[in-house]
């Protein structure tokens, strides 16, 4: 389930691709560790079947917001998407605490067993600073592949980055490229 797409907000909107990737609280639970939400061990066992879903809503919230250049969103769904995910943005995030550890160094757990709104907040948070930071919006880009909708942060020297990622869609564009010219020559 991994994929980085460079901020968090993004990485959420990668979980609709192939399909539906998070489909049940332990998918989410994985998601939510995996993009560094809460620290490392972290029990999310408190979460239920309402979380899998605010988290479904925000990342439709999110695409809207992030639609690829060209696209244009109608006024009134972008202005009610943004009203709701400053909404969610608005709620305190988790706090995190210093506790030494069993070998004496200082390891970072979160006060309190974090809220579905403390963690859709943090996720909100990022989608405002992307959407405010006119260098990193400038970044946003749809993956090049075919039929793949991921959209990622370019941050590659050049600004010159074609995929979500080179191994999977860049791999495919390169061997229907190859097949293409070995067609031709074939003719």
């Amino acid at each position: 389930m991994a994929f980085d797409a460079g901020r968090i907000c993004l990485d959420l909107l990668a979980t609709s691709h192939p399909g539906e990737r998070l489909d049940g609280v332990g998918a989410l639970g994985a998601w939510i560790g995996g993009v560094g939400l809460v620290p490392s061990g972290t029990s999310l066992a408190h979460a239920e079947g309402s979380w899998v879903v605010r988290f479904q809503e925000l990342r439709g919230l999110v695409r809207l917001l992030v639609l690829p250049s060209g696209t244009t969103p109608d006024t009134g769904s972008y202005d009610r998407a943004l009203a709701r995910v400053n909404g969610l943005a608005r709620s305190a995030p988790p706090a995190p605490r210093a506790v030494r550890g069993a070998d004496g160094r200082l390891a970072r757990e979160l006060a309190d067993p974090p809220s579905c709104s403390a963690l859709l907040a943090l996720v909100a948070r990022d989608a405002v600073e992307l959407l405010t930071d006119p260098v990193a919006r400038a970044a946003v880009r749809e993956c090049e592949g075919d039929n793949c909708p991921l959209v990622y942060l370019d941050t590659s020297r050049g600004r010159r980055r074609r995929w979500c990622s080179s191994e999977v869609c860049g791999n495919r564009e390169r061997v229907a490229r190859h097949r293409r010219r070995a067609a031709l020559t074939r003719a």
